[in-house]
């Protein structure tokens, strides 16, 4: 009978644990609000703070970076969205050629043709590599269109009048590291580096989608850029112009100095040539050296590739296109100045 009872008792049933609670993350509402009542509570101080002549230069530069980079940057996220919302994926398959070495040198050939600084050409390479042309292309279009596009071209026949040899040099040095990068990312890079947002279908239409793009892509690049122009702004003001007066007689030093120089103080390429221009003491190599690296690889645009990327895609590309840059000038500056 006992046996029996057993078999037609129903189990006990297992206690169900209730699911913790999702924890809720700050909105960008709540974050402002909190910004607004620091910045209340804490007026006496940071009007104290900001008075030193250290923190006035500090926001002085972190200003004009952001300044300087957000037209560019607004400039870049808008392409980019219309590339995602509005140009059909089978069009790069027919403009741009199948074979990367052929594919290459026309992405670099075509960055001429786009008047953007490299917060620009970040999203839209992005965007391109969401519709499917190679990165390869994708990257040295990037790389290319911020360094010889028509704005630059000019200001350095500005900053260096009388000398079309710098314009040369900076435009073959360039376009020659652009390509340069692209060919090595054919052969040895790999898809599993790059981590990029997928491309979603609205079914609102097209504007839809256009809409959407800029509101993500915005913030999403706009933060990156605040933060490498914050890195920017510290080590411009921290680190001492003399310092580069003692090693600025070694021709070899100077090169480095001047590109390590253009990754930190993260120059809008625009602009970058009346800078170089400024440093009298440097040879025209150190000079072209400073002009070539900036708008491939620095601080801000660091965060940005991270950003849009991924991380292990910018902890490769951005030594590779500092090496790239550096050679480039050197060889070009050796045969054009």
């Amino acid at each position: 009978m006992s046996a029996e009872l057993a078999r037609t008792e129903p189990p006990a049933e297992t206690p169900v644990t209730p699911a913790p609670p999702k924890r809720r993350g700050l909105t960008s509402i709540e974050a402002l609000a909190l910004l607004l009542i620091f910045g209340l509570t804490a007026r006496p101080g940071l009007t104290e703070l900001f008075a030193a002549p250290v923190a006035q230069a500090w926001s002085a530069r972190f200003v004009a970076v952001c300044v300087q980079a957000f037209p560019f940057l607004v400039l870049g996220v808008v392409l980019s969205a219309a590339i995602s919302a509005f140009v059909p994926a089978g069009f790069f398959h027919k403009v741009v050629p199948k074979r990367s070495v052929l594919a290459v040198p026309v992405a670099g050939v075509a960055g001429a043709v786009l008047p953007a600084c490299e917060c620009a050409s970040v999203p839209v390479a992005g965007a391109l590599v969401r519709r499917g042309v190679a990165p390869a292309a994708a990257f040295t279009f990037m790389l290319a269109s911020p360094a010889i596009n028509p704005i630059v071209v000019v200001s350095t026949f500005v900053a260096f009048p009388g000398n079309p040899e710098m314009v040369a040099a900076r435009v073959a040095a360039s376009l020659a590291a652009a390509i340069s990068i692209g060919w090595l990312w054919a052969r040895l890079g790999k898809t599993e580096w790059l981590n990029l947002p997928k491309h979603h279908h609205h079914d609102d239409g097209k504007w839809a989608a256009f809409w959407s793009a800029i509101r993500h892509d915005f913030l999403h690049a706009g933060g990156y850029l605040v933060i490498g122009a914050a890195i920017a702004a510290s080590l411009n003001t921290l680190v001492p112009e003399t310092w580069l007066q003692p090693i600025a007689d070694n021709p070899v030093l100077g090169v480095l100095a001047l590109a390590v120089l253009a990754v930190l103080v993260s120059i809008c390429s625009e602009s970058d040539a009346f800078v170089a221009a400024s440093l009298t003491q440097f040879s025209p190599t150190a000079k072209l050296a400073f002009m070539v690296v900036g708008p491939f690889i620095d601080v801000k645009l660091a965060a940005m590739q991270a950003g849009t990327f991924g991380r292990r895609f910018a902890l490769r590309f951005a030594p590779t296109a500092f090496v790239a840059a550096v050679l480039a000038a050197v060889l070009m500056g050796a045969l054009l100045l």
